[in-house]
């Protein structure tokens, strides 16, 4: 046991490496991704201390060079489901009771292994396995990560500070259990730090974890066990599993000991799981914890009084940054008459600007969708749009998958508020944009607030102060994370906690010590140090 109250490392956000020519990171990350192009990894199940090789595999392909295989994984049965559940029971045994400094020192020291020995590694991995240009890896899978991790243990040792007030003759003090059972992690493609972080944050706080990365991010995935594993984290602690995503779900659902689930995805496989966890809830020993951020439709609208430059930089950065596969990536627009034609024309520019091609060229601003079904989806959308009188493509609208799954970045403008890429999550490089009357401000900004399930995030654009004070009560229920003056999306640990409501999640605020608190249950301990002796109050005395 720990004596003393310890202080941890007061955390500041990793600072972002430039990758500018000629630097050093530069060339270390160009030749780890070359030695992982060239070379094929065979990535296991972990369960427990085991490396777990089923002999049922799949590859792992580039989005930009589908073609070429840099590894296979394994996929799990059911029995391995069961397994890595058992796993993650046994070990929480010894890791629930690790004194809270040893295991901040773990994830800490993961953090300055991140930030050192393997950051081109993981930064690496992450333009391999999911197609990031080299500046969008370093701000996800580094700092992102290295931030989510410090950040962490810091909200960790507040949290466990925060104690209730005592009387005289009584000690009050809460303790902040792990949650009794085990965490299910089911993480996403598109960014390495949610990837991680979702189990970490619940290990963090003494939780074991059974963790289904993305089949698109298992590359990524494996850098981060690797990194974990030498950190210290304990066999047992984050069993690793990949397969068929019903079966594994429907096992780990049936489990009594089922405590939670740590959630990052689409909206509606979130649902379902909600409701699967309701149909099973006489099954759970405790009551599930339900953490999860899913879709999202965030918007732009820009004021008559905007930076036309401003604006436009917004989306060609919001709308286009990892080709739009962002949660909070920028996709329905709105621009005032007056000026939209002026931003557009900016937003043009900028398109006929992109580079687009391999992340192993650091030059290129876009590379590749993740796959061939959403290629297959984004290209359909684009075809119905080149075909409806009321949506015109004014920008982009190629696309190609003869080696990787490139889509041109599109604008489209359409005469219809609720034109089909107004409201649906596309989750590629596609940005809609509908213009409205200078007069309508205020019916426009019910408009927005109206049109979408999703309240994830969203962004205002205004020189005009009464105007910015309007929208951010007219929207003050359609985002998560609000934007003035600024692109919606690129929120930073300890800074701009992340997640949003409606459709969007249950707004835990990744990036928060609110998202940590989900990941334990306190237990009050209240001491009396004279006991009465006599159950007579005074006010029964003669």
């Amino acid at each position: 046991m720990g004596k003393g109250f310890f202080n941890v490392p007061e955390p500041i956000n990793e600072p972002v490496k430039s990758y500018a020519p000629g630097t050093p990171e530069r060339e270390a990350v160009t030749q780890q991704y070359n030695t992982y192009y060239n070379s094929s990894v065979d990535v296991p199940l972990y369960i427990g201390k085991d490396e777990v090789r089923t002999g049922n595999t799949r590859n792992m392909t580039l989005p930009h060079d589908h073609q070429h295989v840099v590894g296979t994984y394994h996929l799990a049965e059911k029995t391995h489901i069961d397994a890595a559940i058992s796993s993650a029971l046994e070990a929480r045994v010894q890791w629930s009771q690790m004194p809270w400094e040893q295991r901040a020192a773990i994830f800490l020291r993961a953090a300055d292994l991140i930030a050192g020995p393997y950051r081109a590694k993981i930064n690496a991995a992450t333009m391999i396995a999911q197609s990031k240009n080299v500046f969008q890896a370093e701000i996800d899978a580094a700092c992102e990560l290295i931030d989510f991790l410090r950040f962490n243990v810091k909200f960790m040792s507040d949290i466990y500070k925060d104690q209730p007030a005592s009387s005289s003759g009584v000690w009050n003090r809460v303790e902040y259990r792990p949650l009794e059972g085990f965490i299910y992690a089911i993480t996403p493609f598109n960014f390495t730090a949610i990837a991680a972080n979702l189990p970490a944050s619940a290990a963090l706080m003494g939780n074991t974890v059974v963790w289904k990365p993305s089949d698109h991010q298992i590359f990524s995935a494996k850098v981060i066990v690797d990194i974990f594993k030498e950190a210290g984290v304990p066999d047992g602690v984050i069993n690793v599993v990949y397969g068929d995503p019903i079966m594994i779900t429907d096992t780990v659902l049936a489990s009594p000991d089922f405590s939670g689930i740590h959630f990052t995805g689409s909206t509606y496989v979130f649902k379902e799981i909600w409701k699967k966890i309701g149909e099973n809830i006489h099954t759970y020993k405790t009551y599930p914890k339900i953490v999860g951020e899913t879709g999202g439709k965030d918007f732009i609208i820009a004021h008559p009084t905007s930076n036309t430059k401003q604006v436009a930089t917004a989306i060609s950065r919001g709308g286009f940054e990892f080709q739009g596969q962002k949660c909070s990536a920028a996709s329905r627009i709105y621009l005032p008459k007056s000026t939209a034609t002026e931003i557009i024309n900016h937003v043009k520019e900028d398109v006929a600007s992109f580079k687009m091609g391999s992340p192993a060229d650091l030059s290129n601003f876009i590379t590749a969708v993740i796959h061939e079904g959403s290629f297959d989806k984004l290209a359909s959308y684009i075809d119905q749009a080149k075909k409806d009188s009321d949506a015109e493509i004014v920008a982009g609208g190629n696309y190609d998958k003869s080696k990787g799954y490139f889509i041109e970045p599109t604008v489209i403008v359409t005469t219809n508020p609720n034109y089909k890429t107004m409201e649906t999550e596309l989750f590629g490089p596609v940005v809609t944009i509908y213009v409205y009357e200078d007069k309508d401000w205020s019916e426009t900004l019910q408009l927005v607030d109206s049109t979408s399930e999703y309240a994830l995030t969203g962004a205002v654009f205004s020189e005009c102060r009464y105007a910015l004070e309007e929208a951010n009560k007219a929207l003050q229920n359609s985002a998560g994370n609000f934007y003035i003056n600024d692109k919606p999306s690129g929120a930073v640990v300890g800074q701009q906690p992340f997640g949003g409501a409606r459709a969007s999640g249950t707004n835990d605020k990744a990036g928060s010590a609110q998202n940590l608190l989900r990941w334990v249950s306190p237990r009050l301990v209240k001491e009396t140090f004279v006991t009465p002796v006599d159950y007579r109050y005074p006010f029964l005395g003669e």
